[in-house]
């Protein structure tokens, strides 16, 4: 490489370096956004009921709602209004509540919503910011930018995002998991930049093969959207104690009602948790394979019980039993939902674990 390249590079690399911290700074912009509409989209006790007693209306004129049991408010000036309280139902199935999905963050609030379009604006900008700083990175390197978990945690995180934008843009309603998102993207960002960075550099010769872009790129791709299923099924644990605390009779706290009353149902969260892990896993299990033979080209072998691909084979085992345990009907709901968790475990070790503790082949022991 000539004087003039190695310059090049040099400067691509700190242009690289530059945007991811560029998009650091507008990710936590939106996060503050993000707070905000959760903040601002909480409405007042009055207007919750009142906006329950609308929806039960509705559901008495269509027939598809018994009576509610009414409840005392006392407003302004002393004066107390009448309103309908909805309880909670079960459907016929055990386990299975009739619950509707909640307002989303915003709260059904006009100032909560622009603080939650700012904060999705915000993202999407973030998202361009750091998706140049990757493309940079790979100029510098002039290979695929996944030679390292430097590289690697820079393009989940990218992934990651793009994912979530790419269903907001499909009209899906899933803005509520925008705060967890930002959250998580930022501490994924500050572990690479702080902990896990590593100059440009060229692969070892094993590595010059055009199954890196295959293979890596579907393993990060599988690994940001399992993020987004274990998201859900985290908050589906949460949801489900909420509506279980409602249907024994039981008032949760403030905050919590505050926060957890604007998510989806548990039912919602359940079965978008599933439908997400159930969409990745048939490429998770590409990934495997691509990796064997990418091995069987580089090493001579097609499977040599090294530790990233044993805990590889795990996780894909972990989420077959997933799979296979929310298509039983004795393993949905919470069951399945710990499982599910389990399972994505097992991905986050095998990356973080892996790579920096045990050794092997994969590993970036010293990073």
């Amino acid at each position: 490489m000539t004087p003039l390249a190695a310059a090049a590079n040099e400067n691509l690399a700190e242009i690289s370096n530059y945007l991811i911290y560029s998009s650091m700074a507008v990710y936590m912009l939106a996060f503050f956004a993000h707070i905000a509409e959760w903040t601002f989209g909480s409405r007042s006790k009055v207007a919750r009921t009142a906006a329950a007693l609308t929806a039960a209306k509705e559901a008495g004129a269509a027939g598809t709602a018994a009576a509610a049991p009414a409840v005392q408010v006392r407003g302004k000036a002393g004066a107390t209004a009448v309103l309908d309280q909805p309880k909670v139902t079960t459907r016929s199935a055990a386990g299975i509540r009739d619950v509707p999905d909640g307002p989303g963050a915003a709260g059904g609030t006009v100032q909560g919503d622009l603080y939650g379009r700012i904060a999705v604006s915000l993202t999407a900008l973030a998202f361009l910011i750091e998706a140049a700083g990757v493309v940079a990175r790979a100029m510098s390197v002039q290979r695929a930018p996944w030679g390292n978990m430097y590289e690697f945690s820079i393009t989940f995180s990218t992934v990651a995002v793009g994912a979530y934008l790419v269903l907001l843009a499909l009209k899906k309603n899933i803005r509520w998991l925008g705060l967890i998102l930002v959250t998580t993207v930022l501490l994924d960002l500050g572990i690479a930049v702080t902990w896990l960075y590593t100059d440009s550099d060229q692969l070892v010769p094993a590595l010059h093969s055009y199954w890196l872009w295959i293979h890596v790129s579907t393993a990060i791709f599988c690994g940001a959207v399992f993020y987004i299923g274990a998201a859900g099924a985290v908050l589906y644990l949460f949801r489900d104690s909420y509506e279980s605390q409602l249907e024994a009779g039981r008032t949760p706290g403030r905050f919590r009602s505050s926060v957890l009353e604007r998510l989806p149902s548990a039912a919602s969260l359940d079965k978008f948790s599933y439908r997400i892990n159930a969409a990745v896993f048939p490429l998770w299990t590409f990934t495997i394979i691509a990796g064997a033979i990418w091995a069987g080209d580089a090493w001579g072998r097609y499977w040599g019980w090294d530790p990233k691909e044993v805990w590889s084979f795990v996780t894909w085992v972990a989420y077959a039993c997933y799979l296979h345990a929310r298509a039983t009907a004795g393993w949905k709901g919470r069951k399945a939902a710990y499982l599910a968790l389990f399972a994505f475990a097992c991905w986050i070790w095998n990356y973080y674990g892996v790579n920096i503790l045990l050794s092997g082949k994969h590993s970036y022991a010293g990073v």
